[in-house]
């Protein structure tokens, strides 16, 4: 347990505590439901009128909420701004699209409640207007009916339903609206969606606009309804709601007045909502930013790189951008790790051709070509970012294990990168003291763009006598019988015959037990950093590896897990 509060214990106090304002919000306003102000709204719908307004408060806060993980720019610049505080603290910033999802959750079971209690006050708003005279049901239904200056039953005749009610009234159909464009935009963000079919996912999840705009709306009809404060004071419901059948004629029992609940959504969103059309505006200037592509390299297992510059563009290491090639779609943007390092005077990003559209830009890029590209025929670019992300916090730790998988290894093209040109020029700031590499490919031909990369750095550390300082396992878990046969024929070659490294290439998956074993003996005492760019069953075994390995005493080792979200 202890283990766990080293890694998880911000985390999950931070969950806590959004779940503990959700639950004081829904037990509050539920209480706030059953004042005397509203007991006669209570009369005509029952106890479905708190359950109905309670999931309503928390859905305000959460989608107060929800649209603030996305917010790239200021995530970015928050994480440059807690560059002095605790590693933990910047930790929670490379989750926000953990929270994202966990507040739209939230929103879809607080807008079931709310949903399923208004279906039962419709209906019984329904029956308010079908009941016999003498009922006080009955009478509260009749109130306003001539001028409709105070109401309390929205459904205003018996001539009606509550379908035709709820489709012909703001708060009707823009609850509807609201409610459509959640269960498009949450089905279209499933996994398996959102990995074979991105354009649906992408395009599905801008709805978001309708849905903000029928949540600000929604309130303006004033569907809920209760006694105003000055009649509550002559129109006591505790005394007088026996006593219905005199109201008027009874001075100490007249006619009670009613008014609507005002809108209040539009407090809770407004701020978040300024926010992000600020965030929309940066993107939509940095987008029209001129973009030069300096190169194109087709490397194998379809994967294209492109080395790009723009005016102003700076980064560091392991950020990532938002790229969109007009030619290809002038709407879809997708993001891309950064591969290039910071003191290069380019930025470039490797793209796995896996998709309609990088199959489209592949082609666009001249990718399939053998014949030289003039630069006036590659395609516009449009480059959104830099953005930060877990890989920045790797020069914070004095031991660091990067865990890559297939292209996953992306980040960690920088993060070495940057490692070589700072020990190319002495950089005597360079925290980490020692850099455990794991690669994890199906393919042979995939390791080939990133062995150059590799073999730089092993040149460079021979040279200044450092050998050690990079360790690295490259594995091929794709392997078949074929490639084992020859795996074991150039076993005792002094270079690895795959990758020519003089780190053999290993076949199968690593044994992360063992691995971190190993490392715990080798740093004791040390906090060490684990960053991983891949799926997310590796993600749960090297999180679950990270905390059974870390020390409970405080001067024992820790490792701190890290993965790279978008």
């Amino acid at each position: 347990m202890g283990n766990w509060v080293v890694n998880e214990g911000l985390s999950i106090l931070v969950i806590l505590v959004w779940l503990g304002i959700n639950i004081f919000l829904f037990v509050y306003y539920y209480i706030v439901y059953l004042d005397e102000r509203f007991y006669y709204t209570r009369v005509l719908v029952g106890d479905a009128l708190s359950w109905a307004r309670a999931p309503a408060a928390c859905l305000n806060f959460n989608c107060m909420l929800i649209l603030l993980p996305v917010c790239r720019n200021l995530l970015s610049f928050l994480r440059g701004s807690c560059q002095c505080c605790s590693r933990n603290i910047t930790r929670q910033l490379d989750r926000n699209i953990t929270f994202h999802k966990l507040v739209a959750y939230m929103i879809a079971f607080h807008t079931a409640i709310h949903i399923i209690a208004h279906l039962f006050n419709f209906e019984r708003f329904m029956d308010a207007q079908l009941e016999q005279n003498e009922t006080i049901a009955y009478v509260l239904s009749q109130i306003g009916n001539g001028d409709n200056s105070s109401y309390l039953n929205p459904i205003r005749t018996n001539e009606t339903n509550p379908t035709f009610v709820a489709f012909t009234t703001i708060a009707g159909l823009s609850g509807v609206a609201i409610t459509l464009a959640l269960i498009l935009i949450i089905t279209s963000s499933m996994e398996v969606i959102r990995r074979s079919y991105f354009e649906v996912f992408w395009f599905t999840h801008h709805l978001f606009v309708i849905f903000f705009i029928g949540l600000v709306i929604h309130g303006v009809g004033e569907i809920v309804r209760g006694q105003t404060a000055s009649s509550v004071l002559k129109n006591k419901p505790n005394i007088c709601a026996t006593q219905y059948k005199d109201w008027g004629k009874n001075p100490d029992c007249p006619i009670p007045q009613f008014t609507g609940n005002p809108p209040m959504t539009w407090k809770w969103v407004i701020g978040p909502m300024v926010l992000y059309v600020f965030e929309r505006l940066v993107r939509f200037w940095r987008s029209k930013q001129k973009v030069v592509i300096t190169k194109v390299v087709t490397h194998p297992s379809k994967t294209l790189e492109l080395q790009m510059k723009k005016k102003g563009f700076k980064m560091e290491v392991g950020q990532y951008v938002n790229l969109q090639c007009p030619s290809v779609s002038q709407l879809e943007w997708h993001p891309f790790t950064l591969t290039s390092a910071p003191e290069e005077d380019h930025f470039s990003v490797h793209i796995r051709i896996v998709g309609d559209w990088t199959q489209q830009l592949f082609e666009a890029c001249g990718g399939e070509k053998k014949e030289f590209q003039e630069a006036w025929k590659l395609p516009k670019m449009a480059v959104d970012g830099p953005f930060g992300t877990a890989s920045e916090d790797v020069f914070r730790y004095e031991v660091v294990m990067l865990v890559g998988a297939g292209i996953g290894v992306t980040p960690f093209a920088s993060v070495l990168k940057s490692v070589w040109y700072r020990y190319f020029n002495n950089d005597t700031g360079l925290i980490p003291k020692k850099i455990y590499f794991y690669w994890l490919c199906r393919e042979t031909n995939a390791f080939e763009w990133f062995a150059d990369l590799l073999q730089s750095l092993e040149t460079q550390m021979l040279e200044r006598g450092n050998a050690d300082f990079l360790s690295y396992r490259i594995y091929l878990t794709g392997w078949d019988e074929a490639q084992a046969v020859h795996f074991t024929v150039h076993h005792e070659e002094e270079n690895d015959p795959i990758t020519g490294l003089k780190q053999k290439t290993l076949y199968g998956r690593p044994n992360w037990e063992n691995e971190f074993k190993t490392i715990a003996g080798n740093h004791p005492g040390a906090r060490i950093g684990v960053f991983l760019c891949g799926p997310e069953v590796l993600a749960k075994s090297l999180s679950k590896q990270s905390i059974n390995h870390s020390d409970a005493d405080p001067r024992g080792v820790h490792f701190i897990f890290n993965k790279e979200n978008f």
